[in-house]
């Protein structure tokens, strides 16, 4: 974007939480209704829409309600009326919105969540990792991960014209680290209302059901084995469609506003022999990692994970094609799988479906939210590389930073 555009645009630029960043863009794409029950560390989002609400920066209804649950119920139905619904949650909150879940996005509802990352209990834990995140992937949510608090904005502004889209008409989840990117302050450009609105327009649902009491019909009560089966493929179709939707929407918000996005971000990855590949906030000391090897001689880049679900296979398998190696940082595990981490899963079997071979190691870092260094993510680096030099990849899963074992 040249700077005449950034003049005429009028840009304003603030200091702002992840948490606050989040609640701004539900104020710039004008959400009609927002319930959300108190749980740290998302908490100031709540408290910064009532507060848009009450000075009148934000014309939109807010449902108190009694828990999670609720709060995901009432957006659902909220959703279904036609509205444009909003909550937000962490750890927890989310396992108790489970069930309602699947419901939000087999009811094809396009309700936008913004969840503040944390571990899950027990021992209560209130720090960061992706556990909570995790434990959705099933669910038939689009799940957007952010590194920064500008992407958390950009992300939720996104996310209503993605899960409104005519072909996708489904729910969508936009992460942040909790505390690394809900408590941060960093800079943020916003955009106004109008320029938001007229990106992520509010357009009429193009299919039934939208609830009408002048037309009244019930949804979603039984559906027997005779068109269950048919039911859940076009639930199918429409998160295999999402990708692509993604991907134009990250495009076309660039061009007006000069931040473009896309399913995935390579880094440094044209010579690379080594790719490190991570999810959030994660990314950033893997990237400062990744500059101080290449000051050292060192080939290796790394690959940003944007879009969770649905998983980018293709994209990553293009980016990845001509390295030797590449490791894989997961915040989060996944109990009795044949390899703990999550991400690790989706990558070695997006490969191994392919017929294509790569050295893979498996590292889990940080649960429940211990710290994490670029020099860790260094030490990483030398671990992938020595497994390359061997020609081995490691059996089982490598728990970098655990007291009293081997790094």
């Amino acid at each position: 974007m040249s700077l005449a555009q950034v003049v005429e645009r009028k840009v304003e630029r603030i200091a702002a939480t992840g948490n606050h960043a989040a609640a701004y863009a539900t104020r710039e794409v004008d959400i009609d209704v927002a319930a959300i029950y108190p749980i740290t560390p998302q908490v100031q989002i709540a408290e910064k829409i009532a507060e848009m609400v009450a000075n009148g920066e934000l014309d939109a209804e807010i449902i108190p309600v009694e828990s999670e649950h609720s709060a995901m119920s009432a957006v659902v139905a909220a959703s279904a009326v036609g509205a444009r619904a909003f909550t937000a949650t962490s750890s927890q909150g989310l396992e108790l919105m489970h069930e309602i879940l699947y419901i939000a996005s087999s009811l094809r509802q396009p309700v936008v969540m913004a969840l503040a990352t944390r571990a899950l209990s027990a021992p209560i834990n209130i720090w960061n990792d992706y556990g909570d995140v995790i434990s959705m992937r099933d669910t038939g949510w689009i799940i957007l991960f952010s590194e920064t608090v500008q992407e958390v904005y950009d992300n939720i502004i996104q996310a209503y014209r993605i899960a409104e889209h005519p072909d996708v008409l489904l729910p969508v989840a936009v992460t942040l680290d909790g505390y690394i990117l809900s408590h941060t302050i960093e800079p943020l450009e916003l955009v106004t209302r109008e320029e938001a609105l007229k990106f992520a327009f509010k357009r009429p649902r193009g299919y039934r059901p939208v609830l009408d009491p002048d037309d009244p019909i019930t949804i979603g009560p039984l559906a027997a084995p005779n068109w269950y089966y048919e039911i859940k493929r076009q639930q199918i179709e429409a998160i295999r469609n999402a990708g692509r939707v993604v991907r134009e929407v990250g495009r076309e918000y660039g061009k007006i506003f000069g931040r473009t996005y896309d399913l995935l971000e390579p880094y440094m990855i044209d010579d690379a022999k080594i790719v490190i590949i991570s999810l959030g906030a994660t990314a950033s000391l893997v990237k400062a990692a990744v500059n101080r090897l290449r000051k050292q001689g060192e080939k290796v880049g790394m690959v940003k994970i944007r879009l969770y679900r649905p998983f980018p296979a293709e994209d990553l398998i293009k980016v990845i094609e001509d390295v030797d190696a590449v490791g894989v940082l997961d915040r989060a595990v996944v109990y009795g799988s044949p390899t703990e981490g999550p991400l690790f899963n989706d990558i070695a079997v997006t490969l191994a479906t392919r017929g294509i071979h790569k050295l893979l190691v498996s590292f889990v870092h940080g649960l429940g939210g211990r710290d994490i260094f670029v020099n860790d993510v260094i030490a990483m680096y030398k671990k992938i590389k020595r497994f390359a030099e061997e020609g081995r990849s490691p059996e089982k899963t490598v728990f970098f930073g655990v007291k009293g074992e081997e790094v």
